[in-house]
Formats: C-alpha cells, structure tokens, sequence
C-alpha cells in the first residue's frame, strides 16, 4: 500500500489522500515533540504508516496564550511537518483553520482513527498529564491499541528517575546531578570532576558591576518566513484577546535555526553567562543567557548537543569553567530533575498548596501596569517577548505571587500563558514547587523568600523606583519587603521547622512589636488593594 499525500501550495501542510487498506501505524506527534529522532519513528514503515499532526483550538485556549506562544507552537509543527514530508512520512495534519477540524486533540484522534483504520497508535510519552490521560482514554473508547513509547530526548528515564526518588531520604538536586554527570561522564577527569568542583553556583551569583557599561551581544534573532507569517496572521484573527505582543517574534521554529542558536550562545555569550546568570537590567531581557529553552523544551535541540558544545569549548579555554558547569548545571541536573519530579507526583502535585495560599493573581500581572519598577520591567519584557530568564521568573515575579499569597495553580496557569517555552511538565514544578513552595519542600528545601533589597542587590530596577527596598511600612514602603517580613510572620510556626530558615526568622525576631503592626496593616491593605485592582 502506498499513502497519497497531497501538499496545500499555500501553507506547505500535506494531507493524506483516502485508501482502501488499513493503516498499520498511527504516529501521533505533539507541538513539543519535533524530533526526527524521536522513538515514535522508531520502525516507520513509509507504505504503511502515518503520521498525525494536530493544531488544536482546545490546546490553545486550555489557559489563556501569549501571542507569541501560539505563533512558536504552530509555526515549528508546521516547519516540522515539512521535515516529515521530506523524510517521505505521509502526514494527516490538521491545521487551525480547516473546517473538518474538531478543535481538540482527542476528536482529532477519533476521525483520523476512523480516516485511517489502523491497527495501533504511537505516541512519545507526553510531557503533560493532562493529555497523556487524554489519549489513553480516547484510545480505549476506540479499542485500539496505544503504544507510549520513551522520550529519549531526555538523558534520563521516567522510571530511573523514580527509582532514584526512593532511595533518597530527602531529594535534593545537588546528590542527583551529581550522579548524572557520573554515569555519563560529563565533565569528569574520571572518577573526579573537572576543576575538582562539583557545582561552582557560589562563583554565578554576581550583580552587573556598578558604574561600568558592558557590551551585550545581540542574540540570533529570525525574521519570520512565509510559513510563520501564515501562522501570525491566522493568531491574531483567531485569538484577538490573548495576552502579549506579536510584532517583535523572531523565535527559532525549526531545528536548523535551534543549532544556529545554540552556536550563537557558546561563541557570544557562554563565556560571561555564569558570572551574571542571576544579575537583572532594565531594559535587557536578554543579558548572557542561552535563550535555549524554547528549542529544548519543543525538542528541536537534543539536549546532548547543548551539552557537548558548552563542554567542548571549556577544553580549549573559550568559556570559563563556572560558565560551563552552570550551563551544564541547567540542563543536565535541573532540566532532568524537575520532569522527574513531575511524573513522580502527578497527578495530585498540581494541587499542592502547603501554604494554603488563595489570593488571585492580581491584574497588573498580564499587563504590567505597576507602580513597581521591577514587576513592570519584567512584565513589558514578557509582554514584548515572552521571555523571563529563570531569576527574573523566580525571585521577581514569583516571589512576588508567593509574598502575596496567590493561589499557586493561579501561578501556574499564568505561568504557562506568558511564557513561550512553558511546558506543564517544567512549568509544574518549577512554580508549584521552587517558585511558590506549595509541595512544602519537594523541590526546594526552603522557601525562595525575599525582599525587595535582594533585587536592589541584583539590578537597577530599584533606581528609579517610588519604592525604597529598605522600608517595609509607612510611606514610599516597598511592597516586596513589607509583604516578605509579612510572610516570615504568618508562615514563622512553619518555617521554624526548617533549619535553613533560622537566619531569616532571627531578623524577623527582632522587629517590635509596633514595627510589626504597621507591616501587618500595610500588607493587609496591599492585599486587599491587589485582590480588588484598586492599587497597581
């Protein structure tokens, strides 16, 4: 039997023509699983099998989506398409815009099962709960068998993962990657690593230096081609009221610009990156970061090249140790780590909220329209770009929903609208667990709680700020600080149970008793305020 595969002139989407005989496989390929590579091709029998593609209505207003977010997805699953057809896969794909388009990814299934008749479906083993439980479901109500095959995208397994999990008496990162570079010989002189130094994280804390001006290289940025040009236009019709801007996207869409953007990372700025990985500037979104994220987590960059390219230039003096090791760091140790911890606890760790946390996210956190320098700042970069790099996500905006008490789900909602790279599998965790501490210490062991004198510390967002970092209540306080000593304060009965936090809770002993009423009232009032939108 061999499929008919007609092409769209104008959209470059190809479509399998009807046949008389069954399908033997139905390959289901998802918006982040554009590998060539991948395991679900493992076996492709080009005259019997297929492959379907879908872009689903339901997927993209399952939580609202920045503009760019859907733009990346449906843009790359088209340019991946195209890698398909030139592979000779036949592709069922069904685009945004075509009228027998059911709009979700199960009833997709169902009329391509019932299109095709094959005897099994395929799919790589998804990085969301949600649609793996989907799938299972659809599957059966059809009676046809599924396949969940391993993601090998990834250095380690589900299950190693899980079986490392059970061993520990408590789960850290640190004993964990660790044993990744180990295993894999990563960075090792044999048994010993490299610089005879496991984690040089003390050496990549550093704020941008005072009063001297550096130079920030550009990133590699691609003007949209045709393809994409398509896919912006039908977002904006279709998607009127979703959050973000859409005329500054340049984002990598296909594997071959995900290595011009890995390439462009290692020359220019790998050597600086660990220094100032932490560090924040007004009006920088982009400093020395590897802008990677979105090419891994789409899976059109296997994590093995990033990590090979970084190592490789370490050897010949190009990028600094510390700079290698913290990039090595992100994705060999935190990157494994946070989707283990995410199949471990699914599906009950969505729920999590051990600080009983119930507040909405307050307005101004979609639209940037604040008084605090540091959350606008980070927000119109978000808003303009869909990118937050992992300290402004953390100990800016999150720190800021956790001092808050926003409900943490509200967070990860959020969380998954305004960034393009967010994935449930990463963004879960990292929320849920680092950023907001509601599994009440799975991923982190304490919480990431500051105030507002950390991001003075580590930007010049406080500059030309109305707020001072260093006042926590009366006038021109700033909301940071008042809401983290009001934090310590609800939380202290918790907290002294945790030996990381005894250092912060001294500070806090010492206030008096009246300095401790108004930071109360103050933080009362914000909340209040913030929850009502009558205060940005």
């Amino acid at each position: 039997m061999k499929l008919a595969v007609s092409r769209d002139a104008n959209t470059g989407i190809s479509s399998v023509g009807g046949s008389a005989e069954r399908l033997r496989h139905l390959i289901i390929v998802l918006g982040d699983q554009l590998s060539r590579d991948s395991a679900a091709f493992d076996g492709f029998d080009t005259e019997t099998d297929a492959v379907m593609m879908c872009e689903s209505t339901n997927e993209a207003t399952c939580v609202p989506q920045h503009r760019q977010r859907l733009v990346l997805f449906f843009s790359a699953m088209r340019h991946f398409r195209a890698d398909l057809a030139a592979d000779q896969k036949a592709v069922f794909y069904s685009a945004l815009d075509d009228v027998e388009n059911v709009g979700s990814l199960a009833g997709e299934v169902e009329r391509r099962v019932r299109q095709g008749q094959p005897e099994r479906l395929i799919v790589l083993h998804p990085g969301d709960y949600r649609v793996l439980d989907s799938l299972k479901r659809v599957a059966c109500s059809l009676g046809v068998p599924l396949e969940i095959r391993p993601d090998r995208h990834f250095i380690d397994t589900i299950e190693g993962f899980a079986r490392y999990a059970g061993r520990q008496k408590s789960l850290r990162l640190e004993t964990y990657y660790r044993g990744l570079r180990k295993r894999h010989g990563i960075l090792m002189n044999s048994a010993r690593p490299v610089g005879d130094r496991r984690n040089f994280d003390a050496d990549n804390r550093k704020a941008l230096p005072k009063g001297q001006q550096l130079e920030f290289p550009s990133p590699l940025r691609f003007a949209p081609d045709a393809i994409t040009r398509t896919v912006m236009a039908l977002v904006q019709a279709r998607f009127p009221d979703a959050p973000g801007r859409l005329d500054s996207f340049q984002h990598p869409v296909s594997a071959r610009d995900a290595a011009y953007v890995l390439d462009d990372f290692i020359a220019h700025r790998l050597p600086r990156f660990g220094q100032y990985q932490d560090a924040m500037a007004v009006g920088e979104p982009h400093l020395f970061h590897s802008l990677l994220s979105t090419s891994l987590n789409l899976h059109l960059l296997d994590p093995r090249d990033a990590i090979k390219a970084a190592v490789s230039v370490c050897t010949i003096g190009h990028a600094p140790l510390n700079s290698v090791e913290g990039f090595v760091r992100q994705v060999l140790g935190w990157r494994e780590y946070i989707r283990g911890i995410y199949w471990w606890q699914m599906p009950g760790y969505a729920e999590f909220n051990a600080l009983g946390a119930v507040l909405p996210m307050p307005a101004f956190m979609w639209t940037g329209e604040t008084q605090m320098n540091c959350v606008r700042e980070c927000i119109g970069q978000l808003n303009a770009h869909g990118y937050a790099h992992h300290i402004q996500r953390l100990m800016v905006l999150g720190l800021f929903a956790m001092l808050l008490g926003v409900n943490p789900n509200e967070v990860h909602r959020w969380h998954m609208s305004m960034n393009i790279d967010a994935v449930d599998w990463v963004s879960l965790p990292n929320v849920i667990g680092m950023s907001q501490y509601a599994d009440g210490g799975i991923v982190g062991s304490k919480p990431y709680c500051a105030s507002g004198n950390y991001i003075n510390k580590m930007s010049d967002y406080c500059k030309n700020c109305r707020y001072e970092p260093r006042r926590a209540a009366g006038e021109g306080a700033c909301p940071f600080s008042t809401l983290y000593w009001d934090f310590l304060d609800r939380h202290s009965e918790r907290l002294r149970l945790n030996g990381r936090m005894t250092f912060q809770l001294r500070h806090l002993a010492r206030k008096s008793n009246g300095e401790m009423r108004a930071i109360r009232a103050k933080a009362a009032n914000l909340k209040t305020d913030y929850a009502t939108n009558t205060l940005s």
